[in-house]
């Protein structure tokens, strides 16, 4: 019952952290005159993939067996899935849910709706499609490369795990440009939490919130991914499918986090860069420091979960290329992950 107890606290402490964290990292945004798309593509995604990328790091590095490196493997592999399926289909089903309530207080106020029109429009313009299909496209051949590494074998192949952080370097430098040459719609930021009666916050209230909640994040994800860990086998879960299946989403929670608290402040183009940019981490900066360290050889369920990814950012990546992503549409992608699980059941038997 403790494990229970205590999951739930690691999720509200998360969902909390998260609220003050993407507060602070719209005002750090401000202060580094850096453009609001790449708030959410760089510095928070940033923020939120570090637990990733240190759990990656530790096992990788002090993993005594070759058996415990390879949960470094498994969690450079999980980031991008669930990413690609979980957080995008939460992220969209936030969106209609959204969406019905406007209609309902539309209904009550003017006796007349616009869901149906709503829930029939893109996520945004046609230039924003193209924007977050751009994300798509670099991230899509970066990891298919990463999956093909995983099935060969040759001498030089750990020196290859550096052209993943010049990727991200290079991906790094080209939204920090394109942010600051794009013309963003002016909104005026919620007063910062630290200090909620100054307009203009403090430099250091705005670093001190930033930092303090980024390593709340970091331990309360650490611990939520713990307690997921003994509740796995109390529902009759092997540790295997506990690791595949449940531990990736428990990771991937601070940027789902995010993207719910943006869907709910209106944000949509923050949530969903937030998400394509935690996922140019997940593709790049890990896979390197697995490279670098591992054998990187995958098995079947490691192959299992890069090509369900790859399928999902496809299906994605089509859909904005047509500029037909619709919230509804956008949800579909949590179904790949239902894909992911019951195809590991054959393959792990």
């Amino acid at each position: 019952m403790i494990h229970f107890v205590l999951l739930i606290v690691c999720a509200v402490a998360i969902y909390l952290s998260c609220e003050w964290f993407v507060n602070a990292v719209e005002w750090l945004g401000e202060r580094l005159n850096i453009g609001r798309t790449a708030v959410g593509t760089i510095l928070a995604a940033f923020g939120t993939a570090l637990p990733e990328s240190v759990v990656t790091l530790v096992a990788v590095t002090t993993g005594a067996t070759e058996e415990a490196k390879n949960i470094g493997v498994g969690a450079a592999m999980g980031g991008p899935l669930a990413l690609s399926t979980v957080a995008y289909g939460v992220t969209g089903a936030m969106l209609l849910l959204r969406r019905r309530k406007q209609d309902r207080v539309a209904l009550a106020t003017t006796g007349m709706t616009y869901g149906a029109r709503d829930d029939d429009e893109a996520l945004g313009s046609e230039r924003d499609m193209r924007r977050l299909a751009k994300d798509q496209s670099w991230f899509l051949p970066i990891f298919v490369v990463k999956v093909a590494l995983g099935l060969v074998a040759f001498a030089f192949k750990p020196v290859l795990g550096v052209f993943f952080f010049a990727a991200y370097a290079v991906y790094f430098w080209r939204e920090i440009r394109s942010s600051r040459a794009e013309e963003d719609d002016e909104e005026e930021l919620e007063p910062l939490k630290l200090q909620p009666k100054k307009g203009v916050p403090d430099t250091w209230a705005v670093a001190v919130q930033t930092l303090a909640t980024l390593v709340v994040i970091f331990f309360a994800a650490h611990y939520f991914v713990k307690q997921l860990d003994a509740i796995g086998p109390m529902l009759g879960l092997s540790a295997t499918v506990t690791a595949l299946l449940l531990s990736p989403i428990a990771t991937e929670l601070p940027e789902v986090m995010n993207a719910v608290i943006w869907v709910r402040q209106g944000k949509t183009k923050l949530a969903l860069a937030n998400i394509s940019g935690a996922m140019m981490i997940q593709a790049t900066v890990p896979s390197g420091i697995g490279l670098l360290f591992t054998k990187w050889h995958f098995d079947g369920a490691l192959l299992w979960s890069g090509l369900v990814t790859v399928a999902a950012i496809v299906y994605l990546l089509l859909t904005m290329r047509a500029h037909k992503l619709t919230p509804a549409r956008l949800t579909v992608a949590a179904g790949f992950y239902v894909v992911f699980g019951l195809g590991l059941v054959p393959i792990l038997d």
